[in-house]
């Protein structure tokens, strides 16, 4: 059974963006540091970034797709020509926009009537496939707190950026059971089954 999965990685106090996130600083000041174990040990962790890939489809939020800021129609992402995704993307937004499609096989599909629409939609287009919340913080809170997540994967930073986007923020009643735990220096990656 395909489940539906996120992933994002975490400051040692909770946040998955540093404070003043712009188009410039897309996950705030401080927040580029929260990666450095997929740029900086990718051998080590090449399980966790396939996990992260391996979805049939992805559901983002508006600002994960466009940035903070006015919505500009003819933007088409932060991942130049080819995004990494290879497969069917929903972009929760308020703003309709017909399916942006790219090479490698991502189509940006923009979704304006609610999470659970979302989600249906990527549901049909993975098949038997995992779907993935990729982010950001705000849309994998809404999945979250309707009990729509089966399994959190958590990548846990050890530095704390002290401010800006928090993942858990007014999230409650979580029933949540460690499956998987490793880690290097740089990264302690935590999978959680997610029960009622």
């Amino acid at each position: 059974m395909s489940l539906v999965t996120c992933d994002l990685t975490i400051s040692l106090d909770g946040f998955v963006a540093g404070p003043d996130q712009s188009m410039a600083e897309p996950l705030g000041r401080g927040g580029e540091r929260l990666h450095r174990w997929m740029f900086e040990e990718p051998a080590e962790h090449t399980a966790e970034r396939d996990g992260i890939l391996a979805a049939g489809a992805y559901i983002l939020g508006r600002n994960m797709f466009a940035g903070p800021g006015t919505w500009d129609p003819d933007w088409q992402g932060w991942w130049g020509a080819e995004p990494p995704y290879h497969a069917p993307v929903f972009v929760l937004t308020h703003h309709a926009r017909p399916p942006l499609e790219m090479a490698g096989g991502t189509t940006f599909h923009f979704v304006n009537d609610g999470i659970e629409t979302a989600l249906a939609q990527a549901r049909k287009a993975a098949g038997s496939g995992d779907v993935a919340i990729a982010g950001g913080a705000q849309t994998a809170r809404q999945y979250l707190s309707a009990g729509l997540i089966d399994e959190l994967r958590l990548h846990i930073a050890p530095i704390v950026l002290g401010a800006g986007e928090r993942l858990l923020d007014g999230v409650a009643g979580l029933n949540l059971e460690p499956a998987e735990v490793s880690g290097t220096a740089l990264v302690t990656h935590i999978r959680y089954r997610l029960t009622n």
